[in-house]
């Protein structure tokens, strides 16, 4: 569903991704794992159009959409939901996830999604009139996805979901990722910091180190792997 080939971005003069290549299958979930500065926001920055490759392809369903505006990625079905939440944190839970629905013309099927994402996430029906702002981090994580999931995608991209939330909450987020790929059959990639969950949630890995990918693997192999033991896993 999406083929990354050679892609090579830089911030000025400082080269951000060294040419990297991935592939993620539809209806999948791949994970993106590396410490802190090695190029996994850069990547999903890139796919969505946020940032502009300095060379390299990035194919989603046979079509090339490398320095593509950010609005048109979105159209075709690819939502980003980007580190730091990002929610309009002035507007309610109901106006953020309408926001998420901007592109959606037919109103029956804004009502649709919304329902879906409310049966998701009871809390945030729950607290549909509540300023954004003063929810709580996992509350606002869930808004987060809750927003993407209103574009109607077929590829959603994560980026570190579980970043300062409390353990009970890490665990209710992914496994609402599971269910959300599971019942939607929606293809998605993850990046994630907390390596363990990432790759006991998800079908394939990436290792990706100072802008290089060093390893790949089904999931299951890359948690045996020594070397992920020893650099993510803590074994």
């Amino acid at each position: 569903m999406l083929e990354i080939k050679n892609l090579a971005v830089s911030y000025g003069a400082i080269s951000a991704l060294h040419g990297i290549s991935l592939s993620v299958q539809a209806g999948n979930i791949v994970t993106l794992i590396g410490s802190n500065g090695a190029g996994k926001t850069t990547t999903l920055k890139t796919i969505s159009g946020l940032l502009k490759p300095k060379s390299g392809e990035i194919f989603y369903d046979g079509k090339n959409i490398a320095g593509l505006p950010p609005h048109e990625i979105v159209a075709r079905g690819l939502s980003h939901v980007p580190e730091g939440r990002m929610i309009f944190s002035n507007l309610t839970v109901l106006e953020n996830l309408h926001m998420g629905a901007y592109l959606v013309r037919d109103k029956k099927i804004v009502r649709r999604e919304l329902e879906f994402v409310f049966a998701t996430f009871p809390r945030l029906k729950e607290r549909e009139q509540q300023i954004a702002g003063t929810l709580s981090g996992g509350e606002q994580q869930m808004l987060a996805i809750g927003r993407a999931l209103m574009s109607q995608p077929k590829f959603l991209m994560l980026d570190e979901p579980s970043l300062g939330l409390a353990p009970l909450l890490v665990k209710t987020i992914f496994e609402k990722i599971v269910e959300i790929n599971r019942e939607r059959s929606l293809t998605i990639l993850l990046v994630e910091q907390n390596a363990n969950r990432a790759l006991e949630i998800s079908h394939f890995g990436y290792v990706l180190e100072t802008g290089k990918i060093t390893l790949s693997g089904d999931s299951a192999s890359l948690r045996q792997n020594p070397q992920v033991k020893s650099a993510y896993l803590g074994g």
